[in-house]
């Protein structure tokens, strides 16, 4: 099978350099038309210049592409719902959206500033709400829309220093988890990216020998299959290096303890309740509230 976005208009944002520049390349290569987002900031998100937007419109251009760049901050509310009306008038759709702009401000949490705080959670999470608000309406008046959010092993298992990074991250899971839901109805499907991947951002990180072994490249082939016509919905895919895994939240097996339980009661059973043997996936909220009222049921007509 073959994916392509042939006839699609997808939008990436912070694509003026790594991760972004590198799937706004490939989807052009697979036929999209592309708008280009990128403050072109520091990694702290100060300052701003188009030329790197630019720069990369050139080379999407340069390969017999179509696309257009934009100067918004995702945080800013007005500036989106401009870029987009400038895709729907240039381009007359939006097929997909790619949320990746970020920026850092790493520091043990004992030095964090709320500011430093603040403005990692805006960017990451309220960017990616800003942007995925701004084109809801109208990929659900299409019927169609693939909407691809980013989040990090920050937030899925933590990083010392990166307490609002990991925040900000895993609230892009919750988020992407509910809006799935909504997004059935109208063939809406939301899916989010776990990179490992040597980019301006992560190589002070990661070290200089990382460049050669974890290419953004090899992450954007697992963006393209999340954005396809056929992609999942509700999948999170970590990728780098050539590797893809497919992180998922599990919860063990309820059990039922007793309806006048104390917290020594707790205690005693922690090792039972943690017992991940019998850990499963659950599809939303509905799916857990079902398997809690069927273990209560179930452990009451026993202690009966």
């Amino acid at each position: 099978m073959t994916i392509s976005f042939e006839g699609k208009v997808a939008i990436v944002t912070g694509a003026g350099g790594g991760l972004g520049r590198s799937h706004a390349l490939e989807l052009a290569r697979r036929g999209a038309k592309v708008v280009v987002n990128d403050l072109g900031g520091t990694l702290d998100g100060t300052g701003g210049s188009s030329d790197a937007a630019e720069a990369v419109v050139a080379e999407i251009k340069a390969l017999g592409g179509d696309a257009i760049s934009d100067g918004c901050s995702v945080t800013d509310e007005a500036g989106v719902a401009n870029m987009v009306q400038r895709t729907m008038d240039t381009f007359g759709r939006i097929d997909v959206l790619i949320n990746n702009a970020g920026i850092l401000r790493d520091k043990s949490f004992a030095k964090m500033t709320m500011d430093d705080f603040r403005a990692v959670l805006d960017v990451h999470l309220m960017g990616t709400v800003i942007c995925s608000k701004a084109v809801w309406a109208i990929m659900k008046e299409q019927q169609y829309g693939r909407i691809v959010v980013t989040t990090s092993v920050t937030g899925l298992y933590g990083n010392f220093g990166q307490t609002n990074y990991g925040a900000a991250k895993l609230g892009i899971i919750g988020f992407q988890h509910s809006l799935k839901e909504e997004g059935r109805k109208d063939n809406i499907r939301v899916n989010t990216i776990a990179p490992i991947a040597a980019t301006r951002m992560t190589i002070p990180l990661m070290g200089e020998g990382s460049v050669d072994m974890y290419k953004p490249e090899q992450v954007t082939a697992a963006v393209m299959f999340l954005a396809s016509e056929d992609a999942p919905t509700g999948a999170i895919l970590s990728a780098g290096g050539g590797i893809v895994a497919r992180p998922i939240m599990v919860e063990t097996e309820s059990k039922f303890i007793g309806r006048d339980l104390t917290a020594e009661d707790v205690a005693a059973n922690f090792d039972a309740i943690s017992d991940l043997s019998t850990a499963l996936p659950l599809e939303n909220g509905g799916a857990q509230g079902a398997k809690n009222g069927a273990a209560i049921q179930a452990g009451m007509a026993d202690a009966e």
